[in-house]
């Protein structure tokens, strides 16, 4: 048994739990660690000569917790350094800490080999597993994640690769997460990153799996199933109605109101499409790009609504586990 630190003594002496502790316990409980290690393992560094490599397990847990507390590669080598529980979830000790440069680097791995796909293939199959398989429906979305509209940067210009668009009455300069989430539980099993003036309509054909048989979504993607990329395909088009094609009727109309009652069923259909977008934006704090360019972006986008079902199906996973072990 390794000796215990003054620090990790005073740690365990502690009486309460914080936010943080607990979301880490039951993150550990609910992520599927062997299945994302047989997914990246093959790509890993053995570490042959010179120096030995992390484990693999610490590296990924490291790389997991930066999406879920949005730190950046320096922020996250020093709240290692700095934070007890971080360490412990990592299994890392004081003695040999990851430096900013390889935690870097475990990203670019993950990138180059394209791998934030296979992760979000790896946990909807874990939760395929457990019951929360994909139903007949599939609802398409996209929200825009800001991007730095400053030039004051080396380059002296705004990321090329992100554009400006207009959303009502103001302009977004940055990327936009098209996502295709299961009707019934919310999930979200289909992710595109594209830059922000990329119109919705055009990445549907992208976000969905096949299997559906009713697609839902809301004014802006009106006229999507007459697009040339869908024809023949056996769906039931749920397309919200732009409020201007029934407020003609007039409010006291028994049509009007036959309409406003099939929208609100509708709309409350959709509604579970906003969910993975609150965790990702509002639990995880992701609501600015953290890097120049749309592929490491979409890497990260990939991960964090891979993430974001983790979360939203952990009360599930931690029945399930506690029925397991009865």
């Amino acid at each position: 048994m390794k000796q215990m630190t003054f620090t990790d003594a005073e740690y365990a002496g502690k009486r309460k739990q914080t936010r943080k502790e607990l979301f880490l316990i039951e993150m550990d409980q609910v992520v599927p660690w062997k299945g994302l290690v047989a997914l990246i393992e093959p790509h890993y560094p053995k570490g042959e000569g010179g120096r030995p490599a992390y484990p693999l397990m610490a590296m990924l847990r490291v790389h997991l917790m930066q999406n879920w507390f949005g730190y950046s590669d320096p922020a996250m080598e020093e709240a290692l350094y700095e934070t007890t529980i971080l360490r412990q979830f990592a299994g890392l000790s004081l003695e040999r800490i990851p430096d900013e440069t390889t935690i870097l680097n475990f990203r670019c791995l993950l990138e180059k080999h394209e791998l934030a796909a296979g992760i979000l293939a790896v946990i909807n199959g874990y939760l395929g597993d457990r019951g929360l398989s994909l139903r007949q429906g599939t609802i398409v979305d996209a929200t825009l994640i800001h991007a730095p509209s400053s030039t004051k940067n080396q380059d002296g210009k705004r990321d090329p690769e992100m554009h400006q668009t207009k959303k009502g009455n103001q302009y977004y300069f940055g990327a936009k997460a098209h996502i295709g989430a299961d009707e019934d539980s919310g999930l979200v099993h289909s992710v595109v990153v594209t830059a922000a003036n990329v119109a919705d309509i055009t990445q549907v054909d992208k976000l969905l799996h096949g299997e559906e048989n009713v697609v839902c979504a809301d004014a802006g993607y009106t006229g999507v199933e007459k697009r040339p990329e869908h024809e023949g395909r056996q769906v039931i088009w749920q397309i919200a109605a732009r409020r201007s094609n029934y407020k003609k009727h007039g409010k006291r109309s028994a049509l009007y109101k036959a309409i406003r009652k099939i929208e609100k069923a509708k709309a409350q259909v959709r509604a579970k499409v906003e969910h993975p977008f609150r965790v990702v934006k509002r639990q995880f704090g992701y609501t600015k790009v953290r890097f120049r360019g749309l592929a490491k972006n979409a890497a990260q986008m990939v991960t964090l609504f891979a993430l974001s079902n983790l979360w939203m199906a952990r009360r599930h996973l931690l029945a399930s586990a506690g029925e397991v072990r009865l």
